[in-house]
């Protein structure tokens, strides 16, 4: 798997962008323009950019500040702490996973207890099913308390966590997350990407009666049965 020289996080403020202190600048405007155009419907105008790598070197991160600004994309300074990632509960095997809306309810939290702020908190929980020709995008993980049907796309920067069926075309960590998972009550999506990976379900899918996971392991996407 190539190296990745940025990540980008995503928030309800704006997005912060994570660097490779060694990379050159020319290689990370390359990759961050790839990123922005696979994705436009994420970056609209004055979408804010927080650069958080610290040992960033003064002419990236001015030659960054340029490449952002020309766009119409704002960019701040970066002295906060990352976005704190919902954590994956439960055994190696999946078992007693969490689901990703409980474990980001969780974590709004902070550990001194006081509510993280509201870029930290992005849930996007659709209370229905969507439909063929539908699309849902989000800049943090997606919740679907319904189907995904055949046709219908979800894609988020995060993770997805389906209440139903699904059977459409899925794509968490779109934003090159390569932790992002997707969860289903029955997984049976026409197709699933993670990050920059991509699987088919078979011509003839079996109907799985337990739920399931998708996620990344050794440079592939593996699917294993899990408990609600």
């Amino acid at each position: 798997m190539a190296r990745e020289l940025i990540k980008i996080k995503g928030g309800a403020g704006g997005f912060q962008l994570m660097i490779d202190s060694s990379a050159e600048l020319a290689d990370v405007q390359e990759e961050l323009e790839k990123k922005l155009s696979e994705h436009p419907e994420f970056f609209p105008k004055g979408t804010e950019f927080q650069l958080v790598v610290a040992d960033l070197s003064k002419s990236v991160r001015s030659g960054l500040k340029e490449f952002l600004t020309d766009k119409g994309l704002a960019v701040t300074a970066g002295d906060r702490k990352p976005l704190r990632r919902q954590e994956q509960q439960g055994s190696s095997g999946g078992r007693g996973m969490q689901p990703p809306v409980q474990a980001a309810q969780q974590s709004f939290q902070s550990e001194g207890g006081s509510r993280l702020t509201e870029e930290q908190q992005v849930m996007t929980v659709i209370n229905r099913t969507v439909r063929n020709g539908e699309e849902i995008t989000s800049q943090g993980s997606v919740m679907i308390c319904g189907n995904v049907n055949p046709g219908a796309k979800i894609v988020a920067a995060g993770s997805i966590d389906v209440r139903g069926n699904c059977r459409g075309i899925v794509h968490a960590g779109a934003m090159g997350d390569y932790q992002a998972f997707v969860v289903a009550d029955r997984l049976m999506p026409m197709q699933i990407r993670i990050a920059n990976l991509i699987a088919r379900s078979p011509d003839n899918p079996e109907k799985s009666d337990y739920a399931e996971k998708a996620y990344i392991k050794d440079g592939q996407i593996i699917i294993e049965p899990i408990e609600r």
